[in-house]
């Protein structure tokens, strides 16, 4: 190779700066709040363990988060690394309004009225509700759950001036802006608000990795949102947030149509029964795996270490099993968004996570994920089964694998091969996507050789960087004609020279 040659390698080659000890296949995602959005400290999370930073649309203004994209992208290319971003639309949440004087004692048995109508501040005459449609679509019985199900009300009757009297079941110190929850209501709002409509526009103008929908219940919600961005020709890909019990219903359509899916629990707990939450998200993973979908398992997940410095057991046991689950990722939310300790809860949740990987975590799942003859990418889907096949077969030293789309990078994670995972690709956004998918460690790389050239040189940059070294087993993945970018046809093994 030329000077030349070897110049441009070096320089995918630093992009790689995590060391082997410090790996951890399943991905932590963070969410960015007053506690961690300056540049020093997403610098001490990223160097914690973060892959992927959350962006929270439900708070804050555009500019303070154009500021936080910026830190980000400053940290990319500085840090040399491929830390993903990830865009969270508020979607149509409900809130009560303001309350007076801060908090409304409220008991059992009391009779309170709701109104959309007017933001009156809330006394035990009227509460404002932020849901023009509340009248319209809930029925006398209907469920109402405030505060994450802390409280609980039941409809008793609609008055002819479109108000809703509700009877309390379980009462509590209501607070001004909780979220309002209706598991037994069909809501009419559309899956992407005003407000979203407006944050989403600036979203476009950044440069974002992942869009998070949220309260998504039928997958025309994701073919809608998909339509936005194809009309703009957007990049971004899109991730479902299963939250409401509707979802669950048309989940593998869900799936189907999205990027990735986030077992966003904090809902989901309220809207469903809380003993079938754990099943849910079971299922959800299941799927998402079965459809190579990165799935993230979002909310509570460390919640005692927002101001404690250790979690506890049973949080512990949450996110273990999460990983033991298959997720791709999991989240933290208020941890490091508001906690006390950011970098320190990350720190603990990559330690978790590495001893669950070290120590009883199931690879190489190829016998649950067969390929199937009516899948479209049936052929391409077999190349990458029986690579993964074959890396365990051989015990290989890397699991290579070159992606146009992003699909080959994901269809080889779902396996959770043993082998280490490195994926290949020219397009510069789906190297900070792929910092969402379990294993994955991508490389910008756009040259177009023949195969045999772009091999050599991806086992180059690989032993380079240290990854493998003479002697190493080597499985690539790939397509030929190479200028014809066709989907992954190609398996190829090799044993490293010396």
């Amino acid at each position: 190779m030329s000077n030349n040659v070897d110049s441009y390698l070096q320089k995918q080659l630093e992009k790689q700066a995590v060391t082997e000890s410090a790996f951890h296949r399943t991905k932590i995602v963070a969410t960015v709040g007053p506690a961690c959005d300056t540049y020093d400290k997403l610098l001490e999370l990223v160097k914690a363990g973060v892959n992927v930073f959350r962006l929270n649309f439900s708070h804050g203004t555009h500019e303070d988060k154009a500021s936080i994209i910026q830190h980000i992208l400053k940290i990319n290319e500085t840090e040399k690394q491929n830390i993903s971003i990830l865009a969270d639309l508020q979607g149509p949440k409900l809130r009560v309004g303001e309350i007076q004087n801060g908090s409304l004692e409220i008991k059992t048995g009391d009779i309170l009225t709701f109104t959309s109508k007017e933001k009156v501040v809330g006394t035990k005459e009227k509460i404002y509700v932020s849901y023009p449609n509340l009248h319209e679509d809930v029925k006398v019985g209907d469920k109402i759950l405030i505060d994450d199900g802390k409280l609980e009300v039941v409809v008793i009757e609609i008055t002819k001036e479109g108000d809703v009297k509700v009877a309390v079941t379980y009462g509590g110190n209501l607070l001004p802006k909780k979220g309002v929850n209706l598991p037994d209501t069909a809501i009419s709002l559309p899956a992407l608000t005003e407000k979203d409509i407006v944050d989403l526009e600036f979203i476009l103008g950044q440069q974002v990795d992942w869009l998070a929908l949220s309260f998504v219940r039928k997958s025309q919600d994701i073919i809608d949102l998909k339509k936005r961005l194809a009309d703009r020709n957007s990049t971004l890909k899109v991730i479902a947030k299963i939250e409401m019990p509707s979802a669950m219903a048309d989940i593998r359509a869900i799936i189907r149509e999205s990027d990735a899916v986030m077992v966003a629990r904090g809902d989901l707990g309220v809207e469903l029964p809380v003993e079938k939450v754990p099943m849910a998200q079971r299922d959800i993973i299941r799927k998402s795996i079965h459809r190579a979908k990165p799935v993230i398992v979002a909310t509570q997940m460390m919640e005692s270490m927002i101001t404690g410095i250790k979690p506890n057991r049973s949080e512990i046991t949450d996110v273990a099993n999460a990983v033991l689950e298959g997720a791709d990722a999991v989240m933290l939310s208020a941890e490091t968004a508001a906690g006390k300790h950011p970098a320190l809860v990350v720190e603990t949740m990559r330690k978790i996570i590495m001893e669950v990987e070290r120590t009883e975590y199931r690879y190489d799942r190829e016998e649950d994920l067969k390929p199937q003859p009516h899948s479209p990418n049936f052929l391409s889907d077999a190349i990458c089964y029986n690579a993964c096949n074959m890396s365990k077969d051989v015990k290989a030293d890397a699991l290579v694998g070159m992606t146009q789309s992003g699909y080959t990078g994901f269809v080889l994670s779902s396996y959770r091969p043993r082998s280490p995972l490195f994926i290949f690709t020219k397009s510069k956004s789906l190297v900070n996507q792929l910092s969402l998918s379990w294993g994955v460690r991508a490389f910008y790389y756009d040259r177009e050789q023949d195969l045999d050239t772009i091999v050599d040189d991806q086992i180059k940059i690989l032993r380079e960087g240290g990854f493998i070294k003479a002697g190493d087993t080597v499985i690539n993945t790939g397509s030929t004609p190479v200028h014809l970018h066709l989907p992954t046809n190609v398996l190829k093994i090799t044993k490293v020279p010396e």
